[in-house]
């Protein structure tokens, strides 16, 4: 196992803002079945957890009990919706690209570790002509579990060959900071994702609010 320090990210509201293309994608499998759709103001109450549970979050919101072959016929629809049409308005959130450079000029390893399906992340990050940065992309089908379950955030380091106490974890939501914090590894929160509550809230390691912050010396202070 390599001695080489690693920064893990998280994807949807924290790398990247890809709120457009999911609510867009959400909205058309909804107006398929003549639901309800939904404003860019409610996308903090509905990502988090992937595809499955926001199609889940959104029939609760409309008081209609989610069923398991409702919500894979939405799903799917859902699925196709969003592959074929990304990477679309996603973008990558203001400073990324200069702070991973950084860190990688620094000798840190880079992975991404989301609860979006692998496939579709890998998908989106090649379309966006970055995903060489990372040295694994992780998604929430890749094992048999996913956060807030620490084993996504461990096996991550692991498949990336690296070791949990050269680690630290970038995330926007509390799923990503309870995962961190259940491997015992720090992490440091962005305050401008996709999450109904402030991630102060959660006491990460460190709070950031723009890319400029997250440079090498932060994330290794973050280990000590």
């Amino acid at each position: 196992m390599s001695n080489t320090p690693i920064v893990v990210f998280d994807l949807d509201g924290t790398l990247v803002d890809s709120a457009p293309d999911l609510l867009d994608s959400l909205n058309f499998c909804l107006a398929q079945e003549g639901l309800k759709t939904f404003e860019p103001v409610d996308i903090r109450r509905l990502v988090g957890m992937g595809g499955r549970i926001m199609i889940e979050r959104a029939l609760s919101f409309q008081n209609i009990k989610p069923d398991n072959t409702h919500v894979e016929q939405l799903l799917s629809v859902f699925m196709r919706h969003y592959e074929e049409n990304m990477p679309g308005k996603t973008q990558f959130f203001e400073g990324v690209d200069k702070a991973l450079t950084k860190l990688s000029d620094a000798g840190y390893k880079l992975a991404v570790c989301t609860n979006k399906y692998e496939n579709l992340a890998r998908h989106l990050l090649e379309g966006m002509g970055e995903a060489d940065r990372f040295v694994t992309i992780v998604g929430g089908d890749t094992f048999a579990y996913h956060k807030p379950d620490a084993r996504h955030i461990l096996s991550t380091i692991e498949r990336a060959g690296c070791s949990p106490d050269k680690a630290v974890m970038v995330g926007d939501s509390q799923t990503d900071i309870l995962a961190a914090q259940s491997a015992d590894i720090p992490v440091i929160a962005v305050d401008f994702g996709y999450t109904d509550k402030p991630v102060s809230t959660f006491n990460p390691t460190k709070i950031i609010s723009h890319y400029d912050e997250l440079t090498p010396q932060l994330v290794a202070g973050c280990m000590m």
